[in-house]
């Protein structure tokens, strides 16, 4: 049992860790130069200003950065400046699936495309699962559906909700009795 426990122990696992707040680059680019395995999902999009328009790269996840280590890395890792801590549950870091690693960097090198409009009957707050493309078996609820041809979902990452905007056809609702949906209406 003991032999079992230190195999996994000593076997690099995902991580995410918290990061100081706008740091996200330089922690990434620090850890690197550690000799640490780090990933910082990043997208591209258009900032305005007053007086101009520029595309910039911004972090998926703020304050977060995903490396994968050993446990006897952890405070290794820690001493990074920048670093706040590793995102934990019930005082030991958290695992990030491996699969979901590879779904994040597939959505932000192959982001999704409109294909034809699907007659589901789709509404917010219903629970759904993607069912091709990058992202494809991840779970989420339902927040807005955009246009007859888009949807926003919250996909529920590192203890975070991120809003994806994703093609009506790539998702199936999940069944009824999974679902609890409280509807209000305005008198």
């Amino acid at each position: 049992m003991t032999a079992e426990r230190n195999d996994k122990n000593n076997e690099p696992q995902w991580h995410a860790l918290y990061v100081r707040s706008r740091a996200e680059k330089k922690v990434l680019q620090q850890l690197r130069d550690m000799g640490v395995e780090a990933y910082l999902p990043m997208l591209t999009c258009i900032k305005q200003w007053s007086d101009r328009k520029k595309k910039v790269e911004e972090p998926l996840f703020k304050s977060y950065v995903f490396v994968r280590n050993t446990e006897k890395q952890h405070y290794y890792i820690l001493s990074a400046y920048g670093v706040v801590r590793f995102v934990t549950f019930e005082g030991k870091a958290v695992v990030v699936p491996e699969k979901q690693i590879i779904a994040i960097k597939k959505y932000i090198d192959n982001p999704v495309d409109d294909e034809e409009l699907n007659n589901l009957d789709l509404h917010e707050g219903q629970l759904v699962r993607i069912t091709n493309g990058p992202m494809q078996g991840l779970t989420g609820k339902l927040i807005s559906v955009k246009s007859k041809r888009r949807i926003l979902v919250n996909i529920d990452v590192v203890g975070q909700s991120i809003p994806v905007s994703l093609p009506r056809t790539k998702v199936e609702p999940i069944a009824q009795k999974e679902e609890k949906t409280i509807t209000y209406h305005e008198s």
